[in-house]
This record gives structure tokens, C-alpha cells and sequence, in this order.
């Protein structure tokens, strides 16, 4: 594996890549990484998969772990190297930011104030900045995102079809540990204890989303037993709740069109001091 800290250095590999895929990180790398890099050397027509490890300060808001987050710098390249990655791309900040980033993308206000958005104002703006900053510098052919991050994901989605990007978003599976705990570099942020209780969060959107595919159609009550199931086991929810898959709006219950497999059901709870986000397609 080739590692590039320079926009150039970058550039002059992939000018000989033939066709990339391109799958960004943070570093800090579990299994649910990994298997991006194995679907990403999958893709049908891939020459070379290309990752990148950049701490993105954009998308952390006041008070986030910005300097806590954790880098695993040597341990990530040895995982990426192992799971057949071509090229890294490990800019540090000066590099990507070489003066203040006045030019930004500014996601629809819709889908960015609500959900996350709602709770991490400006974090969209700064993922979206950086990915589209990522893919002029690496210019793929596709790039891969998980679910479990699923609003990034129709944000990203939305950007490169309406700023018509020559690059296809695919979308990979939440990778989950055994007791159905989403795979999650904040994972490691929690107790020996806290880590036994996390999976409940997965349980609760489960029993919602199968109560939904019954035909249920009171997410008002769903949602609310859900969270009162949460708290009652020392969560803090932020929310739990079933939304449209395309446009994250909240459904109509009652609309004769609404069909259980058009949803999503979304959480964000913190355990602890851990914040916790995972979803269900129903």
C-alpha cells in the first residue's frame, strides 16, 4: 500500500490508478471500515481502491472531541494494507486547509436541520465541504459510505446528483457485532458495563421497525414506548423515530400509498457520555 500526504503526491498516483474507488475515513478503523474496503476492491470495473484518514475539525461542533478523537495512525495502515487497499491518502490539516476554508457546501436546510442536524448544527456543512474537497483531489469513479451514518448518506447522495458528480455513492450494510451493537469507532469510548447495556439501542429500533412491517401505523405511540424503554435504563435519547426514506420527512400514517418498506427508523441516545446514532431500514 502507497501512502500520500500531499495533494500532489495523490494526484500523480491516481493519474496511473486507472478506474478508483474511493472509501473516506476518519482513521481509527473497525471491522465496519474494513468492509468497505472489501466491497469497494468488489465493485465490478475497480482498478484500485484508495482510502483516506483525514480528522475533519469542519464537522466537529462546539464542544465535540475534536483533539479527543482518537488516531491509530500505524494500527489503521496495517488493517487498510491487510484488506488489499492500493493508496492512502493521510493529508494533515495544513495540507487540506492550507488557508481558512471560505468556500463551503451548504446542504438543503430540510434534511440538515432535522435528526442530527438538529443537535449538531453546522455538521453536514463540514462533511460535505471535506467529501467534495475529497473527490476533486481523488477524483474516483465511486465512493462507499455506510448506512449506519445514514442522513450523511442522503446528504452526500443528494450533493453528487444535484452538483451532477461523475462518481456513483454506493451504500454498504451497518456492519454489527454479534449482540446486533452497530460497529462504531465511539464504541470505544464505552464501559465494560455500558458495553453490555448498548445493543438495547439496536433491540428497540428492531421491535419498532418489525411492529411496523405488521402494519402498525401509530409511530407516535411506537416511538414513545421505544424511548420510555431507553430512559428507563439510563439512556438520554436525542430521538427515536420512523421517518420516509427518501427525504427523512416524518410519513403520514394514514396515507393509502405508505408502505412499510418507503421508512426508515432513526436513533441518537447517549450511554453514558457515549452518543450513540444507528438506524433500521423497515
Amino acid at each position: 500500500m502507497h501512502i500520500h500526504t500531499t495533494i500532489a503526491g495523490l494526484r500523480a498516483a491516481r493519474a496511473q490508478a486507472g478506474r478508483v474507488a474511493l472509501v473516506p475515513t476518519m482513521g481509527n478503523l473497525h471491522d465496519g471500515h474494513i468492509a468497505l474496503m472489501h466491497a469497494a476492491r468488489q465493485r465490478f470495473g475497480i482498478d484500485a481502491v484508495i482510502a483516506s484518514i483525514f480528522v475533519n475539525r469542519l464537522q466537529f461542533g462546539q464542544g465535540e472531541d475534536f483533539n479527543q478523537y482518537p488516531r491509530t495512525f500505524e494500527a489503521d495502515c496495517e488493517k487498510l494494507a491487510a484488506a488489499g487497499v492500493d493508496h492512502l491518502f493521510a493529508p494533515n490539516e495544513a495540507e487540506m486547509y492550507p488557508q481558512p476554508q471560505r468556500y463551503h457546501v451548504e446542504p438543503d436546510p430540510a434534511l440538515v436541520s432535522i435528526l442530527e442536524g438538529a443537535f449538531r448544527p453546522g455538521h453536514f456543512r463540514g462533511v460535505a465541504t471535506v467529501v467534495l474537497k475529497l473527490f476533486n483531489i481523488v477524483q474516483p469513479e465511486t465512493a462507499l459510505f455506510g448506512k449506519k451514518d445514514y442522513q450523511q448518506l442522503m446528504v452526500l447522495k443528494n450533493m453528487a446528483r444535484e452538483l451532477a458528480l461523475p462518481i456513483e455513492i454506493v451504500a454498504i450494510d451497518t456492519i454489527r457485532a454479534a449482540d446486533g451493537l452497530a460497529l462504531s469507532s465511539r464504541n470505544g469510548y464505552l464501559s465494560a458495563n455500558e458495553r453490555v447495556e448498548a445493543p438495547r439501542l439496536h433491540r428497540q429500533l428492531a421491535a419498532v421497525a418489525e411492529a411496523v412491517r405488521k402494519g402498525a401505523r401509530d409511530f407516535a405511540r411506537l416511538e414513545a414506548e421505544a424511548l420510555a424503554e431507553l430512559e428507563q435504563h439510563g439512556w438520554k435519547p436525542d430521538y427515536l423515530t420512523v421517518r420516509r426514506r427518501a427525504d427523512l420527512q416524518t410519513p403520514e400514517p394514514l396515507a393509502e400509498s405508505l408502505v412499510a418498506s418507503s421508512l426508515v427508523v432513526l436513533a441518537a441516545a447517549r450511554l453514558g457520555t457515549t452518543r450513540l446514532i444507528d438506524n433500521i431500514e423497515i
